[in-house]
């Protein structure tokens, strides 16, 4: 029962947010099978979100860790904000309004007399944000892997080599640039060029992120106003935060092209990520368990090769989803055994030592 109270919001939230979805389905239709019909469609959306967003609660705990208890506190509640209004609301009647060349109220209403327009115009921006979204996530997987300081390793033939290869400055920017001109070399012109300039957005977005996350920081511990951890890494988690949101958010319209039945099942899930990501900090999971992070890590390394292959081939959510959750499954394992193995080694030193006092005492 001790972690189920990290969940009290979330399940307050899911309640709230099924009961709604139940209630548009009826005013939509006017039937108890549409009501239960979007009642289904927010519980699977809901689930879809959680099950793409177990790295993004485990990497936001990595961060938010080091953070100052007043921007942890900031980031809970202010993010969640963020989180379910900006990026479920905001972010898609703002991809409409750019596509449609319209301004945000006529989006709004295009969402509510026009849902299947709204879908096509959203689907249509899907090349462009899965290249911005996954440079962007390819970016901070390769910053975590090309560290020079890094000694734990989980798949120790692969990570280690990457290390070697640290010290290169720029080198994980060069790799992203040759993917970048792959697939641009792969598409056909029109989307090649959308595909490029969206990518090179999400590499200076993350360069600029980085920047600035420095710059508020260092400006903030001279005033001694708020330590390492403050302001700039708040807009990093934020920044974060969206390119995790942007393959949920797209791939939501296969299920529903209702703005408000989509707000609702992602803004559950994203309900969720916060309530795991708030346990993992405050039961200090990700210390206990030390290839947590490496398998978060690895699967936005996938999500963001996965949203690239995206604008060749339609790959469904679901299988990201299981792909993202199945790798952090087996670190959870490996750490697992690990455990095992160092108290296993701890006891057996133990035992030696008591033998060897015994056989001290025996000879006295």
């Amino acid at each position: 029962m001790g972690n189920l109270r990290y969940f009290t919001w979330a399940f307050a939230f899911t309640a709230l947010g099924l009961v709604a979805g139940g209630w548009l389905g009826w005013a939509s239709t006017g039937t108890v099978q549409g009501a239960l019909s979007v009642f289904f469609i927010c519980a699977v959306l809901g689930v879809l979100e959680i099950s793409l967003s177990f790295d993004n609660a485990i990497v936001n705990a990595k961060i938010l860790k080091d953070m100052t208890p007043v921007w942890q506190r900031r980031f809970l509640t202010w993010g969640i904000l963020i989180a379910v209004f900006g990026m479920r609301i905001v972010f898609p009647l703002a991809i409409v309004a750019i596509a449609a060349w319209i301004n945000p109220f006529a989006a709004i209403e295009l969402a509510i007399s026009n849902p299947g327009e709204y879908s096509r115009i959203m689907n249509e921006a899907h090349l462009g944000i899965a290249a911005f979204g996954g440079t962007f996530l390819m970016m901070v997987g390769l910053k975590y892997f090309f560290d020079a300081e890094k000694e734990v390793h989980w798949i120790h033939v692969i990570e280690s080599r990457i290390t070697r290869f640290a010290s290169l400055k720029g080198v994980e920017i060069g790799f992203v640039l040759a993917l970048i001109l792959l697939f641009t070399y792969l598409l056909p012109a029109g989307e090649a060029n959308t595909f490029m300039y969206a990518a090179i957005w999400g590499l200076l977005t993350f360069l600029g992120v980085e920047v600035l996350g420095e710059v508020l920081d260092a400006s903030q511990e001279t005033m001694d106003t708020v330590h390492k951890g403050g302001m700039g890494a708040f807009l990093y988690l934020e920044v974060l935060d969206a390119s995790f949101s942007f393959d949920g958010v797209i791939g939501a319209f296969a299920l529903s092209n209702n703005l408000f039945v989509i707000a609702i099942g992602l803004g559950i899930g994203a309900f969720y990520v916060r309530s795991m990501t708030i346990m993992l900090v405050e039961k200090g999971t990700l210390n206990e368990y030390r290839y947590l992070e490496h398998g978060a890590f690895w699967a936005i390394l996938t999500l963001a090769v996965i949203m690239y292959l995206q604008s060749l081939v339609h790959i469904p959510e679901v299988i990201t989803g299981l792909i993202g959750a199945g790798l952090i499954v087996l670190a959870l394992v490996s750490s697992i055994r690990h455990n095992r193995h160092e108290a296993s080694l701890e006891a057996q030193s133990g035992g030696a030592e008591g033998e060897k006092a015994q056989e001290a005492v025996s000879a006295a």
